[in-house]
């Protein structure tokens, strides 16, 4: 009985023992995967095309690896925007909040797909949150209808191919023009370098004439040519410069003038050798004459001792000779250098106008022109601009200059008895902006078309001719309604002159706490960065809202 009572709390104890093993190994696991998805929305009614926020928030462990949905997993609604994951750290635990952005360009009711999240490689899903999607309500019974404006005349657009293909001429043109003159001066600069002097020069020419095989393959006709052009160039540059380009009869009489005034120092002897060997050159080249066996050498070796006998009979030049050659070798100089100057130049020039042409077509003619002499409405378009109030209600805008406080006897008004005024540039300039306020009873936006009507007389009365006119509703920003009108005029300059560019002109009224706010803005028509300051002025306008 004892014993198996014994074996009875045995079997009782191991029981309790395992079950609690497993409980302890249930919670362990339990405390070292424990994660916490939630999932909210900001709303549950948008309209069509406006963004909600979809927010998952999981609260983990510190060393947990968390994957978020990617990509658009969200059909039928579509992501427009994945925002950073924002993470806060809470003792040992980590708060992991993602959103992401939402929309749907259909009205209707949408459900959001469950997400799958991935914690440590374990899936978490989260709820289906249902969205609904409203139609924008456009009410066109209560929605203020305006007079169809009229058309407008659009210049044709001109295909500029015409400008590009000229251009591109140009650059090639001047491309090669500059190569030419760079390799032209290159190899003057190259022979230069080599030649020389004449009597040795018409040495080695006839030593190079030697070794060429015109005999031997009886090219007769081709070595009397070389053979004469030798000595020709010989006597071209050591006694008369036009002796290349002279015929056998006009060398042989300059040679006998240069003979009989004491330049050559020889004998007609030798001068009628010479005009053998050339008469006899001329009917071999011209007249095909057939030549005995070995004239050509004879000839040659006649040629040589010519060139010798001239080189020596040539006198020593006087003092006075050398200093007229002193002269006029720096003369000969002063022209090398004002020549080289000039190709210079010229080159330098090239450059100018094929990076000119290059900066034309990369960035265009108005940028060229206006960086090189400049744009003044440009520079005050693209400076910083100053947003500043002016006036009691104020008028609250963005301007490139601020605006300087006139009094009513300074220039050119639009209120007979203004309180405050504020002008920048002239009405005849390229740019005027002028503000200015009046006391007054609170009129009605409807009411204003009297009030502008006075405002056009004043100003056609300050010089603005041929005046055009287009009025409607102008409403800002922060809701205060007015009138706008716009069109164009001449200015008049004074004695029967007027400004020869039309000027573009914008005028708004408002009435607002009990005064009369009108902002006039005149412009040079045609000017492209005048009316982009227009445009900017006009779409800053605001009046200060006044508390009741």
């Amino acid at each position: 009985m004892n014993q198996k009572l014994i074996r009875n709390l045995f079997k009782i104890n191991t029981l309790g023992i395992r079950e609690l093993v497993v409980f302890l190994i249930i919670i362990g696991f339990s405390l070292t995967s424990f994660a916490q998805v939630n999932t909210t929305l900001d709303t549950t009614a948008i309209k069509i095309g406006e963004e909600f926020n979809f927010t998952i928030e999981v609260i983990s462990d510190s060393t947990d690896a968390v994957q978020f949905p990617e990509g658009q997993r969200f059909l039928p609604l579509e992501v427009i925007e994945f925002y950073p994951t924002d993470t806060i750290f809470e003792e040992q635990k980590t708060r992991l909040i993602k959103r992401y952005g939402l929309t749907q360009f259909d009205s209707g009711k949408y459900v959001i797909p469950p997400q799958t999240i991935s914690i440590n490689n374990q899936n978490f899903y989260t709820d289906s949150l249902l969205v609904e999607v409203f139609d924008v309500e456009v009410d066109t019974l209560k929605q203020k209808m305006f007079d169809i404006k009229p058309a407008k005349e659009v210049p044709p657009v001109k295909s500029n191919w015409l400008n590009y293909l000229f251009w591109t001429l140009l650059i090639l043109f001047t491309l090669v023009l500059l190569g030419y003159l760079i390799l032209k001066q290159k190899k003057k600069i190259e022979q230069a370098k080599q030649q020389l002097p004449p009597f040795e020069e018409a040495l080695v020419a006839l030593q190079t004439l030697d070794t060429s095989n015109f005999l031997k393959e009886s090219r007769v006709k081709d070595y009397y040519s070389g053979l004469t052009e030798i000595v020709k160039r010989y006597l071209d540059r050591e006694v008369d410069e036009a002796a290349l380009e002279s015929t056998t009869d006009e060398l042989i009489i300059k040679l006998q003038l240069h003979k009989d005034a004491g330049h050559l120092d020889f004998d007609k002897q030798t001068i009628d050798r010479l005009k053998n060997i050339l008469k006899r050159a001329d009917l071999i080249k011209f007249a095909k004459m057939q030549m005995e066996t070995g004239q050509a050498q004879l000839d040659r070796a006649e040629i040589e001792e010519i060139i010798k006998e001239t080189h020596e009979s040539i006198p020593e030049p006087t003092e006075e000779e050398k200093l007229q050659d002193t002269l006029y070798q720096e003369q000969l100089e002063k022209k090398k250098r004002n020549k080289k100057r000039l190709l210079i130049g010229a080159g330098i020039g090239s450059f100018l106008i094929l990076a000119l042409a290059v900066a034309t077509v990369l960035f265009g003619i108005n940028q060229i022109k206006d960086t090189i002499f400049g744009n003044y409405t440009r520079s005050l378009a693209e400076k910083t601009w100053i947003k500043s109030e002016y006036g009691y209600p104020a008028v609250i805008l963005e301007t490139p200059e601020v605006l300087v406080r006139k009094t009513p006897d300074e220039g050119f008004m639009i209120s007979k008895n203004p309180e405050d005024v504020f002008t920048f540039g002239d009405i005849r300039e390229k740019i005027y902006v002028y503000i200015g306020s009046s006391k007054t009873q609170e009129t009605a936006p409807e009411a204003l078309e009297p009030i502008l009507e006075e405002k056009l007389l004043l100003l056609e009365e300050a010089g603005a001719t041929n005046l055009i006119v287009m009025d409607e509703p102008f409403t800002t920003e922060n809701g205060i309604n007015g009138i706008k009108a716009s069109g164009e005029f001449n200015i008049s300059l004074g004695e029967n002159k007027y400004k020869n560019e039309k000027s573009e002109y914008e005028l708004l009224i408002f009435s607002h706490g009990g005064s009369i706010q009108e902002i006039l803005i005149v412009i040079e028509k045609g000017d492209l960065y005048a009316q982009q300051i227009k445009e900017r002025i006009l779409n800053s306008v605001e009046i200060e809202v006044q508390k009741r």
